[in-house]
């Protein structure tokens, strides 16, 4: 079965950095997307990145474009997203999805998988 396990969450200062971790597996890998969402409390879940782990092509929310970088380690079958720049309105429980895709997007229906979360903390 599809398994997602991020990692990497945690508590920084403002203009601080962290990299979360998603690791998968149970799938074929390079033909879908992946992707990053958050859910602040209180707030809907918001797309982040996606990256098309076939091509290598990402996409950015208007939020976090120039701050944020997704990229991938398809021999770890691994999708990683650097945060640069954090704020305080950052602040969510970041998750990681996937599922087949035909082009990279943001909208949470697209995707079947989720991970857990992990929790991103900007003060």
């Amino acid at each position: 079965h599809v398994q997602l396990v991020e990692s990497g969450g945690g508590s920084v200062q403002a203009g601080g950095s962290l990299r979360l971790s998603c690791a998968a597996s149970g799938y074929t890998y390079n033909r879908n997307c992946m992707a990053w969402f958050r859910q602040a409390p209180g707030k809907e879940r918001e797309g982040v990145a996606p990256i098309a782990t076939g091509s290598g092509n990402t996409y950015y929310a208007d939020s976090v474009k120039g701050r944020f970088t997704i990229s991938q380690d398809n021999a770890k079958n691994t999708v990683y997203l650097q945060m640069n720049s954090l704020k305080p309105e950052d602040t969510a429980m970041y998750y990681c999805a996937v599922d087949l895709c035909l082009v990279v997007t943001l909208k949470a229906s697209a995707f079947g998988y989720w991970g857990q979360g992990t929790q991103v903390t900007v003060s």
